[in-house]
């Protein structure tokens, strides 16, 4: 228990601390984005016209296809950046 304790009392454990709400606040801000671009995916997706898979050629498919992963590849670099954030101060 005293290790918590020392390791916030120092320099160490200001830039850590710094680094910990930082990392929440890109969190949060981060999935704050992704109602934004729910709206986006959805109108792209009408307007390619995804949801018919035989009256599309393959490139629209592909296209489809990347619109779609365009959201969890966002949450995985959301966490990413949030935890890296966090790690890199805890390794200086």
């Amino acid at each position: 228990m005293d290790g918590w304790i020392n390791m916030f009392n120092g320099k160490r454990g200001q830039t850590l601390a710094i680094a910990i709400l930082s990392a929440i606040v890109f969190f949060i801000v981060g999935m704050l984005t992704i109602n934004f671009m729910m709206d986006e995916i959805t109108t792209t997706r009408t307007d390619l016209n995804c949801a018919s898979a035989e009256d599309i050629s393959d490139g629209t498919k592909l296209l489809c296809l990347a619109v779609d992963i365009g959201v969890p590849y966002w949450i995985l670099l959301i966490f990413s950046v949030t935890i890296g954030a966090i790690t890199a101060r805890m390794l200086l």
